[in-house]
């Protein structure tokens, strides 16, 4: 501060000053409407706002079709080096036929 101007300095110390008996009364007045305004915040922007974010993604959703991407037996993609533990080796551990292919490629054509 010790570059800004005298007056400047002058003009921030009072109101320091004057907004100090506000912020100790502030402090020593309790949370007697805390509950109270987070229900009314939850209320009307929470609520609200999940249900709005919940409609986009449906609108979303319902635009794009939910076929198979085309498979494209890319050289780096699905390396089996040795076979998975359980089942058959060549499935995941969550495998789903539906959008998870196979080195080969997918599983069935149909869903």
């Amino acid at each position: 501060m010790e570059c800004w101007p005298p007056l400047l300095q002058m003009r921030l110390w009072t109101a320091a000053l004057a907004a100090r008996p506000a912020l100790a009364a502030a402090s020593q007045s309790g949370h007697e409407g805390g509950a109270r305004t987070w229900k009314i915040l939850t209320v009307v922007l929470a609520i609200p706002g999940v249900a709005v974010c919940m409609a986009n993604a449906h609108m979303k959703a319902q635009e794009h079709p939910h076929g198979q991407p085309e498979f494209v037996p890319y050289p780096h993609l699905r390396i089996r080096t040795k076979k998975f533990p359980w089942g058959d080796g060549n499935h995941s551990l969550f495998h789903n036929p539906h959008t998870n292919p196979l080195p080969d490629g997918y599983e069935s054509s149909h869903h």
